[in-house]
């Protein structure tokens, strides 16, 4: 059974356990704290039960309840907050690369996904969902804002496991009708394959009406391709494809390519409104995660 602290560290806790997660367009549901509502009334969820006390409303009885047991019980019922995030955490056999220094990029994503989780969930009593998808969407866990419901994403992403391909651009158009409430829509991927594609998928979400934020994570080693003699540079995504190269002969295009792929997709963002959040996984992604939402919450103010 997976434990929050298989995560989160007391010490990284801390650090994001005062910060809040603010939806910046207007989402569906009913109007709680700072989150904004175009909807009137109060939605709620069934919670529990619990033993009738005088004062309590005749209405809330129970009375399936009474004709079983004999007693008198009354619905409780949770109010369901009007932020709906969905985490879309990629899988693909790339997010398992990881250099010496750091941990690989899918374990960085799953503490990232947890932490989010601990803050809206148990912070922010907002519902969480969950996607995690490499060629197609693997599982999909419906946003639900119960306490209890922690343990159920956090047991999915102890059981996730990068592996195979991945198409980001179809399997993101896949999504978009799955997700039928306007909500905020976090997206947790080294963001590798057609640009334009993703850029697409993303424009599609918005246009949806969803808020969309994307954490690109890439290891050290892709960023800066330190190596020097001659590598065997393996295929995370196809079995058994591998290239011997001098790394001196492929240095200078490789980082050619990457400035050109990092510079499509920060302005594919852009241009569709889309929060980018680039991470390394060399830096602590408490205080990444941190860092990125204080300053989303002074760019609130």
């Amino acid at each position: 059974m997976a434990q929050l602290a298989d995560y989160l560290a007391p010490d990284e806790l801390q650090k994001i356990s005062n910060l809040e997660v603010l939806a910046r367009v207007v989402v569906e549901g009913f109007i709680s704290g700072l989150h904004r509502s175009p909807h009137k009334g109060l939605s709620v969820e069934f919670a529990q039960h619990r033993q009738y006390v005088q004062g309590d409303e005749i209405r809330r009885l129970d009375w399936k309840v009474y004709a079983k047991t004999d007693r008198l019980y009354v619905r409780e019922y949770e109010e369901e907050t009007n932020l709906r995030c969905t985490l879309l955490l990629d899988l693909s056999g790339s997010m398992a690369y990881g250099g010496e220094k750091a941990v690989a990029k899918h374990q960085y994503a799953l503490r990232l996904a947890a932490a989010l989780s601990y803050l809206l969930l148990i912070k922010q009593r907002d519902s969480v969902g969950l996607v995690t998808f490499d060629t197609a969407i693997r599982r999909y866990i419906p946003p639900r804002s119960s306490t209890r419901h922690l343990r159920i994403l956090l047991n999915e992403l102890s059981a996730a496991e990068p592996g195979g391909e991945t198409d980001l651009g179809r399997v993101l158009h896949d999504l978009v009708p799955r997700l039928h409430r306007r909500g905020l829509i976090v997206l947790l991927s080294d963001c590798l394959g057609d640009v334009k594609a993703l850029t697409s998928a993303l424009a599609h979400f918005r246009s949806a009406h969803h808020e969309v934020l994307v954490f690109h994570i890439l290891d050290r080693d892709e960023v800066d391709f330190p190596f020097r003699e001659w590598t065997r540079f393996e295929s995370l995504e196809q079995a058994d494809a591998f290239r011997m190269i001098d790394p001196a002969q492929f240095r200078e295009a490789y980082l050619a390519n990457l400035k050109r792929f990092q510079e499509e997709l920060v302005a594919g963002c852009r241009k569709h409104r889309v929060d980018l959040v680039p991470m390394l996984t060399d830096q602590p992604y408490a205080e990444a995660l941190a860092h990125y939402l204080t300053r989303r919450l002074s760019r609130r103010k």
